[in-house]
């Protein structure tokens, strides 16, 4: 496993930053450093490293001199104007490269290519240098009866506090536990690295005299420091360096560089990493040997524990306050109560819907958000199914309230039930107006269709009753005027009819039919009064229908209109057809309803006119009032169903949907 490779950058353009970062994405971590004395500090942090100087930067000549004395395996590449003497000097100083600062992607990608490689060798022949001057230590023989090191801890570590309470605030918790930690171990500096959710980076949550720039590394899930805590699953020790396997060797100096330790502890919780503990040197700058390494472990494990209560307790506040704010802000008014009926959650939009403050509500029983609410609450949580919504006007506040129950139930457990509350009174307000301006557009309709099918009658009657004088005498004259102003007054009266019908329908009467026979009657119904222009009608009635509660004469009625209609839009077709059938409509594997459908090889319904096919006085029949759908929508209406119209050039097909009663759900 191999430490990626670390590329500095070391200038105030930030402009520049930004190329470079761009150029050496795939390559290398850039690392951008700003000020020069923070440079040093970076270097001891990522050593050995290719190191960009910006020669513009402030102070960069000395820097780069005294960074060849005091960091010898820092490649250097100077960043200059092309011929400038900065970037001649730098040249004549002896260092790996020097470039204009237009950089051309891919001759700066070549070059930190090669000098990564270098980079490499030259560390490839460090680790051997140290594998052939290390030798091992003998470890001293241990007494059979003497008691391993890891059960008798020293008495600093006895120090570190095993309760940690302040988890109100996970940031000053692990400042706590990071104190605690360097007072046990009596260490100059600890650190915690750790991720918050499965999907965040590891960062440096907390931290007692951290270098600066620890602040600013990121850890993925899949990074190679990650990894190898992951695989290994222990500490990494600069004084157990030299005994590590030699292709882990470099990222474990790698990372106690970056975060300045002498000992990084890994934290383990449900069989994952949930992050790491870091320390520094022992305030008697003593190394760390055996039984303190052990002392460490159990140390990081307490931490573990700590942390991942910590992060638990973190995921849980947020999750909690995003339900919280979920409540607190949804639309609806929300009142929930536990199994007692003992209000627990009143929400802010139930206090201004019902005029109650909620500290006059919560904790107390229901009855205290007023006595309908609470009866419906309490029904609730004693019955075994949903209610079905109600509606009524709040006495106190007069507005229109629809409200909701259900009972909570968690893995069969019940927990209380929970009432939404709608405010309805803007929705009634504005159905009001509606119905007013509805009203106001139907007496408009109505007194121009009036006008237009009355006149014609009338006229016909006036021009007879001016020439009756004159042609009083003539049989024939008087027996076309008896005919002709009969027959128009009939059509008056069937106008007036029809007007009060639709104005006043009779009181249905609903009861459980079996909806085949007003299918049946409704054929028979348009063929005598509407007339069906002889087209052939096809009928499908399955004959396990289930029944409908439903006025059988109102049904009958709205679909001899469907008929009647299918037959009109038919007339002129070579070969016209009618289509009625009807069919089951499930829920599960119960029956919900009966969908009778209507369907004709007519022209269709002209674009303009599908959403008004609905409307009262829509018809494009030259003798007709256009109150046949109206009348079919108000009677599905009535019987708790839904109509729905598809239409093309190639026919039209209604459907009628009718619910099936409860018996047979």
């Amino acid at each position: 496993m191999t430490t990626p490779p670390v590329c500095l950058l070391y200038t105030q353009d930030t402009d520049l930053a930004r190329r470079v970062k761009a150029f050496l994405r795939m390559l290398a971590q850039v690392r951008h450093v700003t000020e020069a004395d923070r440079l040093d500090a970076v270097l001891q942090q990522t050593s050995p490293a290719v190191l960009l100087m910006d020669l513009r930067g402030k102070d960069a000549r000395d820097l780069l001199d005294q960074i060849q004395v005091d960091w010898p395996e820092v490649l250097m590449i100077a960043l200059g104007t092309t011929r400038s003497e900065p970037l001649r000097e730098a040249e004549q100083a002896g260092i790996y490269a020097a470039e204009d600062l237009q950089l051309d992607r891919r001759r700066f990608q070549a070059l930190i290519t090669r000098a990564f490689d270098h980079l490499r060798v030259m560390q490839e022949n460090r680790e051997l240098r140290e594998q052939s001057t290390f030798a091992p230590h003998a470890e001293p023989p241990r007494r059979l009866d003497a008691v391993p090191e890891r059960y008798a801890p020293s008495a600093p570590f006895l120090r570190f506090p095993r309760v940690f309470r302040r988890f109100d605030n996970v940031e000053a918790l692990l400042a706590s536990v990071v104190e605690g930690v360097a007072d046990a171990a009596s260490v100059s500096r600890v650190g915690v690295f750790s991720r918050i959710r499965q999907s965040d980076r590891y960062r440096l949550r907390a931290g007692l005299r951290c270098l600066p720039e620890t602040y600013e590394v990121e850890y993925g899930e899949r990074d190679p420091l990650v990894r190898w805590f992951e695989l290994h699953a222990h500490l990494i020790s600069r004084s157990n360096l030299a005994q590590a396997e030699q292709s882990h060797r470099a990222l474990m100096r790698r990372a106690l560089d970056t975060f300045g330790a002498e000992v990084i502890v890994p934290l383990h919780a449900r069989g994952r990493i949930i992050g790491w503990l870091f320390v520094g040197h022992r305030m008697t700058g003593q190394r760390f040997d055996y039984p303190d390494l052990e002392n460490l472990m159990l140390l990081a494990e307490h931490v573990s524990t700590v942390l991942e209560n910590a992060l638990l307790y973190e995921e849980v506040t947020i999750q909690k306050s995003l339900a919280e704010t979920l409540l607190k802000s949804i639309p609806p008014g929300i009142v929930a109560t536990d199994e007692e009926a003992i209000v627990r959650w009143f929400n802010p939009t139930a206090e201004q819907i019902l005029g109650i403050k909620a500290s006059d509500v919560l904790n107390r029983p229901v009855e205290a958000a007023g006595s309908r609410l609470a009866s419906l609450l309490r029904e609730t949580l004693e019955a075994k199914s949903n209610l079905p919504p109600q509606q009524w006007i709040d006495s106190a506040t007069r507005r229109s309230l629809s409200v909701e129950t259900r009972r909570l139930v968690d893995h069969r457990t019940p927990l209380g039930a929970v009432a939404v509350v709608q405010d309805l009174t803007a929705e009634e307000n504005l159905r009001q107006k509606q119905d007013l301006l509805d009203r106001a557009a139907f007496w408009t309709d109505l007194a121009a269709s009036m006008s237009h099918e009355v006149r014609n009658p009338l006229v016909a009657i006036k021009t007879f009753a001016q020439l009756l004088p004159e042609r009083f005498d003539d049989p024939d004259f008087r027996k076309d005027f008896n005919e002709i102003v009969v027959q128009e007054v009939d059509r008056l009266d069937k106008i007036i009819t029809q007007i009060n019908n639709f104005a006043h329908p009779p009181e249905l009467v609903m009861k459980p039919i079996d909806v085949r026979a007003s299918v049946k009657n409704a054929i028979a119904m348009a063929r005598d009064q509407f007339g069906t222009n002889g087209t052939p009608i096809e009928i499908t009635l399955p004959n396990d229908l289930p029944s409908v509660l439903g006025d059988e004469t109102a049904l009958t009625e709205a679909f001899a209109h469907l008929v009647a209609n299918a037959a009109e839009a038919t007339s002129g077709q070579n070969k016209p057809r009618i289509t009625l059938a009807a069919k089951i409509v499930k829920e599960g594997q119960s029956p919900s309803g009966v969908v009778v459908t209507v369907q004709d090889n007519g022209k269709g319904i002209a674009p303009d006119l599908k959403e008004k096919v609905f409307s009262p006085f829509c018809t494009t029949k030259p003798r007709g009032m256009g109150l046949g759908l109206p009348i079919v929508k108000r009677t599905v209406f009535d019987h708790n169903g839904r109509v729905d119209i598809d239409s093309n050039p190639n026919g039209t097909s209604v459907n009628v949907l009718l619910p099936a009663t409860a018996s047979n759900t």
